[in-house]
């Protein structure tokens, strides 16, 4: 975290950055803030009886085990909106790099080819994007999509009514989109929603884009997906295991990038800063 986000935090009480000895620290702490990296576990959790607060700095709560925190009367909260825009953006940015074949065509000058007539892309304008899960990235990515004249549909149980597209069943989403972006939590159904048979429904010349969980994508029927060029690409910022050095790196229709979805200067600020104000809310 940044240093005045830390002194912000320092005023709140005695704080100690990455402890060598994590369970040791935990003795006596009242609040316990994470990125993504740290697991809060029941064990974990153990040699924390004073605890009051676990405190996410991000998106998402894989990483804390919520129902152990309830047992133990720990409140969990997070950063929900910090990185909104960044993770939309690099989703966007992810589809512009397929269709216009930018990754290939970087590789091509940087290796003394000039591959001209082999990069003919297409463009965005036009296509259908489908949106799976219509929360505030879901949405953001929806708006900077429409105002590029792409076609919006979604599927999202809880939002049925939005002024960004067009609210299907899931599986016309798979079949109708050229692009497919996953803004979902991983829940045990939500795991490996992408699979071989979502995938089997999907257009040839589909891109699916996830920039949400790892494990709400099948590697293996994705690979062999790719492979076979039964789809047309696939953006992938998160995966299963991380850091993450599997076979899809070997697959040019596979643009990869390494978790940075909201790792911009902009984001990182705004995650402190309402980090912060949760901490003061919660512990005065």
């Amino acid at each position: 975290m940044e240093p005045e986000v830390v002194a912000e935090i320092s005023k709140l009480g005695e704080t100690l950055v990455t402890p060598a000895d994590l369970k040791a620290a935990l003795a006596d702490a009242d609040a316990l803030i994470v990125r993504s990296a740290t697991k809060v576990t029941e064990e974990l959790l153990a040699h924390a009886p004073k605890l009051k607060l676990v405190a996410r700095a991000g998106v998402g709560l894989d990483n804390v085990d919520r129902a152990a925190c309830e047992k133990r009367g720990v409140k969990v909260v997070n950063t929900p909106g910090a990185s909104t825009n960044s993770v939309a953006e690099l989703a966007l940015a992810m589809m512009f790099a397929v269709c216009r074949k930018l990754p290939k065509a970087d590789a091509g000058m940087k290796g003394g080819q000039w591959l001209k007539k082999e990069l003919t892309g297409s463009e965005l304008m036009g296509k259908t994007l489908g949106v799976v899960g219509m929360g505030r990235i879901g949405s953001s990515l929806a708006a900077k999509a429409q105002a590029l004249g792409m076609e919006i549909v979604y599927f999202d149980p809880r939002h049925s009514g939005t002024a960004h597209g067009k609210s299907v069943a899931l599986d016309e989403l798979f079949a109708s989109s050229d692009y497919i972006s996953l803004h979902v939590p991983l829940t045990p159904e939500t795991k490996g929603m992408v699979g071989g048979a979502t995938i089997a429904k999907m257009k040839k010349n589909a891109v699916i884009v996830n920039t949400a969980r790892g494990g709400l994508v099948d590697e293996e029927a994705l690979y062999s997906a790719l492979k076979e060029g039964r789809i047309g690409g696939a953006c992938l910022d998160v995966y299963p295991s991380e850091p993450y050095s599997g076979k899809l790196c070997g697959l040019g229709n596979a643009v990869l990038t390494p978790h940075i979805a909201g790792s911009t200067k902009e984001a990182q600020s705004r995650i402190g800063q309402e980090l912060v104000a949760r901490l003061r809310e919660e512990l005065g």
